[in-house]
């Protein structure tokens, strides 16, 4: 098992790709310490999972929140070798509807509470003097993104550069920080947003090829191996890696040809 006896915490993980990783993750040996705003959610994982999760409530914006769920994690299983920064947001915002409230609200989500999740977990790692692994879930829009996800684009872009800058900061403590930029993957929250949009309620099983090569979209069980490979062992030493998680490349790919001008 890649992640025997490892003690895993996963933010944003009630639902979609971080829910899907903790299921992995435990399977995989893990016991894990899920987080997220729905208690009912999690309370419906853990019991799914059993002994082997247990769950912590809290906004990612309130101060408090970064140490207490590390905290709670260190107080129920006495340690924690593996930290996954998944819980996101992503509103619509283009160059027309962007505010300063707006950039506050996805920056302090996608890029401070990782930051300072991090900042507490690596105080833990030193403290056990045995290292550690963080992986960062990005997104291929911090290489550009659609015109309406400019403010998300830009956060995943800055937790990009944020991965690189402590992988390089921490690489002799023996503390990993890398990143997943995972591709469009319907999750519960995705799948609802298109339908909100005016897509129909099956629209993730009609998806052009153009997007979905092997005929339907990546799930969030797919690509939770990915994840629990990261955290594991196996994959050290290996540090500041950018790992792209889609069935076609995110950079460079042209496909003017499948379109009809």
């Amino acid at each position: 098992m890649l992640l025997q006896n490892k003690i895993i915490l996963i933010t944003g993980s009630t639902t979609g790709i971080g829910a899907a990783t903790a299921r992995r993750c435990v399977a995989e040996g893990a016991r894990v310490m899920l987080h997220g705003r729905n208690e009912e959610h999690a309370k419906a994982l853990c019991k799914e999972l059993g002994a082997n999760a247990h769950y912590v409530i809290g906004e990612l914006t309130a101060p408090e929140t970064p140490t207490l769920i590390v905290e709670t994690t260190i107080k129920t299983f006495g340690a924690l070798h593996g930290l996954v920064n998944n819980a996101a947001i992503y509103p619509r915002h283009t160059i027309d509807t962007c505010s300063s409230k707006g950039f506050d609200e996805v920056m302090n989500v996608n890029v401070k509470a990782p930051m300072l999740i991090t900042q507490a977990a690596v105080k833990e790692f030193r403290k056990q003097k045995t290292g550690g692994a963080v992986v960062n879930i990005g997104s291929m829009n911090a290489y550009c993104g659609q015109p309406d996800l400019l403010i998300y684009a830009a956060s995943k872009g800055a937790l990009m550069t944020m991965t690189r800058n402590l992988a390089d900061a921490l690489g002799r403590e023996h503390i990993r920080v890398n990143l997943l930029n995972v591709g469009w993957t319907p999750t519960e929250t995705e799948i609802a947003l298109k339908k909100s949009e005016g897509l129909s309620d099956d629209w993730f099983e009609h998806v052009p090829a153009l997007y979905a090569p092997t005929g339907r979209l990546q799930t969030p069980a797919q690509v939770a191996p990915h994840v629990a490979f990261w955290l594991s062992d196996l994959s050290a030493p290996t540090s500041g890696a950018v790992y792209e998680v889609e069935q076609y490349p995110i950079i460079g790919r042209n496909r003017i040809s499948d379109v009809k001008l």
